[in-house]
């Protein structure tokens, strides 16, 4: 069982240790030591939520806000998660690792495969959570640990995860139609969710950017 859920996770691997590398480098610009980005994914474990966290950090933004701002772009998880109730079996810390492990690829993956019959259907995507984060702390602990060894440019890297998620979705054409009708509501939501939070990121640049424009103004005149 582990192996089959090892093979059949391997498409997270390669979505998740490039973006989680991204988030390592761009963490650390924060100042903080290199395993803290660690600790945020193993004990926050939101891609996007961690992306947006960064920027948030870096304005001084208070944790009140940054907790519910995390709350709203992972509100869609709850929709999710109702796909899975019944899925992960009894109430047990595997349930609720289950739920906190709920990813947008992970989702994905789950909807797409047929766990076999030899093997539990709670086991097979206990696994398969658990070595997507296990990919995702990798990730971010190489990014943070080789923050000040490498210097690159990691823009455009955070859209691994959104690439890898429509993939994934692309191969579910063969579902019934309720099905699909309902990957696609859940692909056009995520859609959205991103173009919102590249929106909000630009927005506040440019603001910073005007901020400092005047500024600079002020103190030369």
């Amino acid at each position: 069982m582990i192996r089959s859920a090892l093979t059949i996770s391997l498409p997270i691997l390669f979505g998740f240790v490039p973006l989680g590398i991204a988030f390592g480098l761009l963490f650390q610009e924060l100042g903080y030591p290199w395993y803290f980005a660690s600790l945020m994914a193993i004990f926050v474990y939101a891609g996007a939520a961690q992306f947006m966290a960064i920027g948030l950090l870096s304005s001084g933004i208070g944790l009140l806000e940054i907790a519910i701002s995390t709350f709203f772009l992972n509100s869609r998880h709850m929709f999710y998660g109702l796909a899975f109730l019944e899925s992960f079996g009894n109430w047990n810390l595997r349930k609720l690792y289950l739920i906190f492990g709920l990813t947008d690829e992970t989702y994905a993956l789950m909807t797409t495969i047929k766990v076999p019959k030899k093997f539990t259907k709670e086991r097979y995507y206990f696994f398969i959570t658990l070595f997507a984060q296990f990919y995702w702390v990798v990730g971010c602990t190489i990014g943070a640990l080789t923050a000040n060894a490498l210097s690159f440019n990691t823009n455009g890297m955070e859209f691994a995860a959104t690439a890898l998620f429509v993939v994934l979705l692309m191969s579910m054409g063969e579902g019934e139609e309720v099905a699909a009708v309902c990957h696609r509501i859940h692909l056009i939501y995520y859609c959205f969710i991103i173009f919102y939070k590249t929106y909000a990121f630009g927005c506040h640049y440019s603001f910073n950017r005007i901020n400092s424009f005047i500024a600079i103004n002020q103190n030369t005149v």
